[in-house]
C-alpha cells in the first residue's frame, strides 16, 4: 500500500511564518510547516574539515560554510531564505523558481572555495520530491533571537537525508570554471575570538536515535536546553558589546579572497581592503556615528543577532559555561544515550568563533554564525561518528562471538550424538 503524498500547503511562505522567542518552543511540532514539493535543499559541507582543523584552518572553514549562505542570498536579491549554518557547511533552501540561479551559485562558490581558499567543499541540490519519496519531510519554522532577524529551524528528517545524499555524491553540483568568483557581498570575518568567561565554549549536538520513542527523546534534548539556559547570559559565547577588534582584523586573508575582481588584481583587492578595514577600525574603536549607521548599536544588535543555537534534524548549541554545567550537561546526555533516545557528540574549547554576514552595515538584519574556535560543531560531530563506528564494531563483534558460540555447541552436540546435523534429520516413522 502507498503512503499518501501530503497536501501542498497552500501558498506556502517562508516569509509568512511567525517566528518562535522563545528556544525552547522550537521543539513544538506546532509551529513547523512542511515545504512542498518543487522545492530544493542546497547541502554543501567541506571535504575533510578534520585535517583543516588539525592545520588550524576552522577559521577558513567556517568562512567556506557561511559564504554558500551569502552566494545565495546574494543571487536571490537578498530575500528572505530559511537557511542553518552548520560550522563545516551549510542548508538552504530554494523555491521553486530558484533552480538554476542557486545551480549557478553553488558552482561558483565551490570553485572559488577551491581555488581562493584550497578547501575541497561539496555541493548538492536535493529535490524535496526527492525527500518525500525516500519517507522523509522537511518542515521549517522561523526563531527570532531578536527583533531584527529570524533562523531557520528544521524537523522532518529531510536535511538529514539531504547530507546523506551530499556524501554519496547524489545531485551534486559541479565546480563552475577556474576563477569563477560568487557574489559573497556582505561576508566578513573581522572579530577575534570570543574567549569564554565562564570556564569553556561547549559545542554541543544531539540527534534522536532512530526508532526512539519521539516525546521521551524531546524531553531529554529539552532538558539540555534548560541546563544550558542555567549558565549566565544562558549559555550566550559573545559578551556585551561583542567580541574585541583588532587591525588588521584576523580573517583579513579570506574576505581578500571574498571580494570580487578589482582590476582583476588580489594586491589592488588586498590595499583597497586594508584602506576599509582601517577606517573601519577607527569607526568602531571610537564609538562612532557615520550617516544611518552607529558602532555602539551594531555590536549590541551582533550579540542579539547572534546564531549560537538551532535546531536542524537535531540539536546544536554553542554555549559559554563553567566545567560543572558541562559535566552536567553531558551527564544527561549520556543517559540519555544509554536509555536509547538520543545520540551525541560534545567539544570543550577555550573561545568561540563569529563569522558575519553583513550586506548593509546600517541595517538591523546582519547575521552573525557562532562556532566554537577549535573545531565546533565539526568535532562534535567527529565524536558522535567515532561512537558510533565504536558502537557498530562491537555489535559486529557480538554478533560473531555469538555465531562462533553455537557453531561450537552444535559441534560438540553432534560429537555427543545429542542432536545430529541438518544432513541427518530423519522423518519419524
Amino acid at each position: 500500500m502507498e503512503t499518501p503524498t501530503p497536501p501542498e500547503p497552500i501558498g506556502f511562505r517562508y516569509a509568512d511564518l511567525t517566528p518562535a522567542t522563545d528556544f525552547l518552543s522550537i521543539l513544538d511540532d506546532t509551529l513547523y510547516r512542511a515545504v512542498p514539493e518543487g522545492w530544493w535543499v542546497a547541502v554543501t559541507d567541506v571535504v575533510d574539515s578534520t585535517g583543516a582543523i588539525a592545520a588550524g584552518r576552522y577559521r577558513a572553514v567556517n568562512f567556506v560554510g557561511a559564504a554558500v549562505i551569502a552566494a545565495l542570498r546574494n543571487a536571490f536579491g537578498r530575500r528572505e531564505m530559511p537557511f542553518v549554518f552548520g560550522g563545516d557547511g551549510a542548508s538552504v533552501l530554494v523555491a521553486p523558481d530558484g533552480e538554476e540561479a542557486a545551480k549557478t551559485a553553488l558552482a561558483a562558490t565551490v570553485a572559488w572555495a577551491r581555488d581562493a581558499m584550497g578547501l575541497t567543499l561539496r555541493a548538492a541540490l536535493v529535490p524535496v520530491a526527492a525527500i518525500r519519496a525516500a519517507g522523509h519531510a522537511v518542515e521549517v519554522a522561523r526563531y527570532a533571537p531578536s527583533p531584527d532577524v529570524a533562523y531557520a529551524m528544521f524537523m522532518g528528517g529531510g536535511l538529514a537525508f539531504a547530507e546523506r545524499a551530499l556524501k554519496q555524491g547524489l545531485y551534486a553540483i559541479a565546480p563552475a570554471p577556474a576563477g569563477t568568483q560568487p557574489d559573497l557581498t556582505g561576508l566578513t570575518c573581522r572579530f577575534e575570538p570570543a574567549r569564554a568567561r565562564h570556564g569553556l565554549i561547549l559545542s554541543i549536538l544531539v540527534v534522536a536515535t532512530e526508532g526512539a520513542d519521539r516525546a521521551a527523546a524531546r524531553a531529554a534534548i529539552a532538558d539540555v536546553v534548560r541546563l544550558a539556559a542555567e549558565a549566565p547570559a544562558r549559555g550566550h559565547p559573545l559578551p556585551p558589546g561583542g567580541p574585541a577588534l583588532r587591525w588588521p582584523p584576523p580573517g583579513f586573508s579570506h574576505e581578500v579572497r571574498a571580494r570580487g575582481p578589482l582590476w582583476g588584481s588580489l594586491p589592488l583587492r588586498r590595499l583597497h581592503l586594508l584602506g576599509a578595514t582601517i577606517v573601519a577600525h577607527l569607526i568602531f574603536r571610537l564609538g562612532l556615528r557615520v550617516g544611518g549607521f552607529s558602532a555602539p548599536r551594531y555590536l549590541d544588535e551582533l550579540v542579539a543577532n547572534a546564531d549560537f543555537r538551532k535546531y536542524d534534524d537535531g540539536l546544536r548549541m554553542t554555549v559559554d559555561c563553567d566545567p560543572d554545567l558541562a559535566a552536567r550537561i553531558e551527564a544527561r546526555l549520556e543517559a540519555a544515550e544509554a536509555a536509547g533516545l538520543v545520540r551525541f557528540g560534545l567539544h570543550r574549547q577555550a573561545a568561540a568563533l563569529t563569522t558575519c554576514i553583513t550586506p548593509v552595515a546600517a541595517l538591523r538584519d546582519h547575521v552573525h554564525f557562532v562556532d566554537g574556535e577549535d573545531g565546533g560543531y565539526a568535532r562534535a560531530a567527529q565524536v558522535l561518528k567515532a561512537k558510533e563506528a565504536a558502537r557498530r564494531a562491537a555489535g559486529k563483534g557480538e554478533e560473531a562471538a555469538h555465531r562462533a558460540a553455537g557453531n561450537g555447541e552444535e559441534a560438540a552436540h553432534r560429537a555427543a550424538g545429542a542432536h545430529p546435523g541438518p544432513e541427518s534429520v530423519r522423518a519419524p516413522v
